[in-house]
């Protein structure tokens, strides 16, 4: 499912290369427009973060996203059939509405099927069909763009969403007391450590949920997604503006587009499994941060040595994805269960910020330097700035409304 969510935000990225595709010329549209096309999308997906956390927490997550499957298929197909770029933006944003509460509904369910010590693994696993979206697809999408053309790619790609709902439906449980192929004592003992861990967690007295979003660590939390954010989209709109003047196919574009990320689901698994055993969080996710900020900066520095800079680019971009295995596992380790859901919707959804603006910003930038170097650079150095702020968040939990 959240492979068919990644692939249906990111493909366009391939869509607007002129190398590859007419798009960016059918709807007369440059760089600056190509990265607000990009990031348009998270304008909408910031505004059912925190609303669709707390239907999946009251509700059910399965439910709230079966019902975001049915909607952005429709949308991601609308996106092939535009005739302009305000056509192009509008179907954006409802895309990035219809997908915004996956994220949030996702979390919940895992935080009410795994245990504290099998969560990141659980989250990281999930979070690995973003980079394995793009590493799957991409060369598909760069094939079918030269082959079929973005119109019939997006739509096909689109329709997937919607063929996907049905599969859903029957095979996902909100919660293991609901899941009937699952052993009696397997299910007792989910059931058992979830609600030990829950219980641990509950502040002394109610605490209202205004009181927990003014804590230091939610607005932290914010900032790193923020930043983050902004370099995984940023990268991924305006990554083949790296592979200018070379002679490759649209197929060979698409591998080499996807190679970092498969280098990407390798390592979000070292990490999230270390991190787990090892029952650490801040280091995991600094380091992750770092070695994609420093990446991303020597990539520009051997700019003039392609292979060189392409291959410091491969472990770039793995950083922002590396950390969200160990970076989600904190909030459910340090708030109490009944806000979680919204809060994580909140971060998302303050850090969604970060993948319009870093799309944008670096759109812009290219715009007016013809190159992406000084927009890379930026973006490297908020990476390092977002690894130094995770060492301000707590090392174990907290008690709260002490």
């Amino acid at each position: 499912m959240y492979t068919i969510s990644y692939m249906d935000r990111t493909n366009v990225s391939l869509a607007l290369d002129r190398r590859i595709s007419s798009m960016l010329g059918d709807l007369a549209m440059d760089d600056r427009m190509k990265g607000a096309a990009a990031g348009i999308f998270f304008l909408g997906y910031i505004l059912l973060q925190m609303p669709g956390g707390y239907v999946a927490q009251r509700w059910s997550a399965k439910k709230l996203i079966s019902l975001c499957l049915a909607t952005w298929g429709i949308c991601a197909m609308a996106c092939g059939m535009v005739h302009s770029f305000s056509q192009l933006a509008v179907a954006r944003f409802f895309l990035g509405f219809a997908e915004s509460g996956v994220f949030p509904a996702v979390m919940v369910l895992l935080s009410n099927w795994f245990p504290a010590g099998e969560r990141v693994r659980a989250t990281a696993l999930v979070c690995l069909s973003q980079p394995l979206a793009v590493a799957a697809t991409a060369p598909l999408t760069g094939w079918c763009l030269g082959v079929f053309g973005w119109r019939v790619t997006l739509i096909t790609e689109g329709a997937f969403a919607i063929l996907l709902l049905p599969i859903w439906w029957l095979f996902i449980f909100d919660r293991p007391k609901d899941a009937r192929w699952l052993p009696d004592e397997e299910r007792g003992y989910i059931e058992k450590e979830i609600a030990a861990e829950g219980a641990s967690l509950e502040p002394i007295e109610p605490v209202p949920f205004w009181r927990i979003l003014l804590r230091r660590e939610v607005f932290l939390l914010s900032a790193i997604c923020i930043l983050y954010s902004s370099d995984a989209y940023g990268c991924m709109t305006f990554f083949t503006s790296s592979l200018r003047n070379r002679e490759f196919t649209g197929l060979e574009y698409g591998i080499l587009f996807a190679i970092p990320y498969l280098i990407t689901a390798v390592l979000m698994i070292l990490n999230s499994w270390h991190s787990d055993a090892t029952r650490e969080r801040r280091g995991h996710a600094a380091v992750a941060l770092s070695l994609s900020g420093a990446c991303l900066i020597l990539s520009v520095i051997y700019r003039e040595y392609f292979w060189i800079s392409y291959a410091f680019m491969c472990f770039a971009i793995p950083g922002a994805f590396a950390v969200l295995g160990p970076f989600f596992a904190i909030p459910a380790e340090i708030f109490p269960r009944a806000y979680l859901g919204p809060l994580i919707g909140t971060v998302n959804s303050v850090g969604s910020l970060g993948g319009f603006f870093g799309p944008y910003c670096v759109g812009w930038l290219v715009s007016v330097y013809h190159s992406v170097s000084i927009p890379f650079v930026l973006m490297g150095i908020g990476m390092l700035t977002a690894a130094a702020l995770t060492f301000l968040l707590p090392k174990a939990p907290k008690t709260i409304g002490a």
